[in-house]
């Protein structure tokens, strides 16, 4: 199984996924390897990726929300979901209005830009396939959620690290997916967690897994994983993580050139 994040490891710095890293992962999926996207988004704002990829099989599934969902590709359903209520996030939100942060909750299919609050840019960042619905937070529907962010300057981000509150590190797994971006987890949920549901739905163990990652969300996918490769463009901390390190960086075909030289020495 080849579980790879998107942004800043498979992406490119224009958010596409080369032509290059195309061919090699169709190849080996065609040779009988599983290629898991993992991603802190819904699948619908990955259903290009995925069909270019054609990663729409019988045995193809994705990993979004960080963790929090794990979907099977051609029918969209569910084989793990496990959420948060609205109350999970009252602390978080008590939080932000009193410093005046913008926050989103994201339940499985899109996001609530919580409009009590100073507006996001997370929104624009996302964009693509995923509904928003401007929303305060007294009014957020009665459904699950998977997560939380708040995204704003990489400053304002350093700042709300260091003063976090401890009751909320309690209440959350909080991961930096990007330097604009942070995200609130139910706690034991991230993408290592989601691939060892994964993995035990195809009977295999983590010595199966092969992972890709860049950032703070992917270290625990980096850790577990028998071959975890940070990209060269990664963060120190996943470099650490991780046990191999790709020669070039996302924007010169990373993923690819190390599938390509693993696989040739390995098969």
């Amino acid at each position: 199984m080849i579980a790879l994040d998107l942004d800043n490891t498979l992406l490119n710095s224009e958010k596409k996924i080369s032509e290059t890293n195309t061919r090699v992962l169709k190849k080996l999926h065609r040779q009988g390897k599983r290629i898991v996207l993992c991603t802190g988004r819904p699948i619908n704002a990955i259903w290009d990726w995925l069909k270019q990829l054609e990663l729409m099989g019988e045995k193809d599934y994705s990993v979004n929300f960080n963790g929090s969902l794990v979907i099977h590709n051609v029918d969209k359903q569910p084989l793990m979901a496990d959420g948060m209520k609205r109350a999970h996030f009252a602390d978080l939100h008590k939080f932000c209005m009193a410093h005046g942060y913008p926050l989103d909750i994201l339940d499985f299919n899109g996001g609530y830009p919580i409009n009590d609050l100073p507006l996001s840019g997370y929104e624009k960042r996302l964009g693509g396939n995923m509904h928003f619905l401007h929303t305060p937070f007294i009014k957020l529907p009665a459904v699950d959620y998977s997560k939380a962010v708040i995204c704003a300057t990489p400053a304002t981000l350093n700042h709300i690290v260091v003063h976090m509150p401890a009751q909320l590190k309690q209440e959350f797994h909080i991961v930096r997916s990007q330097p604009m971006i942070l995200e609130f987890l139910k706690p034991g949920i991230d993408k290592g967690s989601a691939l060892d549901v994964l993995l035990d739905h195809f009977g295999w163990t983590r010595e199966n897994l092969m992972t890709f990652g860049d950032a703070q969300n992917d270290l625990e996918m980096l850790a577990s994983a028998g071959v975890g490769v940070a990209m060269a463009n990664g963060t120190p901390e996943a470099k650490q993580t991780a046990n191999q390190v790709t020669a070039v960086d996302n924007d010169h075909d990373g993923v690819a050139q190390f599938l390509t030289t693993y696989f040739s020495q390995n098969d």
